[in-house]
């Protein structure tokens, strides 16, 4: 239940984006599932194995790599996912991060985590 939770919440943060970024469109609903399934099997995937490849170059930079790494996943996602479209590496690194911030304010608000006592 909370992955499908996660899901959802993750299709709305990507539904958030595309009203927010200009330069990413999604089409509908089931595109902005389809391509919160997309991003996330992406980044579970490629994603990992890239930012263990680039990790030097995240410690030079402070970690700011990592959104450069997030943007390419994402305009990843665009090439597969039909309805979902994001147009330039501006647009992509723009999204992604904000589409991290709304994913953790969606998460926060809804799935907050429970007091360790």
């Amino acid at each position: 239940m909370r992955m499908l939770l996660n899901w959802v919440l993750s299709a709305v943060a990507v539904w958030i984006v595309a009203q927010v970024v200009p330069g990413i469109h999604v089409s509908g609903a089931v595109a902005a599932l389809i391509a919160a399934l997309a991003i996330g099997f992406i980044n579970a995937t490629i994603g990992a194995l890239l930012k263990i490849i680039t990790f030097p170059l995240t410690l030079v930079t402070l970690g700011l790599f990592w959104f450069v790494i997030n943007a390419l996943m994402l305009e990843l996602a665009s090439a597969v996912v039909p309805g979902f479209q994001v147009r330039g590496f501006v647009a992509a690194f723009i999204g992604a991060i904000v589409l991290s911030l709304v994913n953790l304010v969606l998460k926060a608000i809804v799935m907050p985590k429970k007091d360790q006592q």
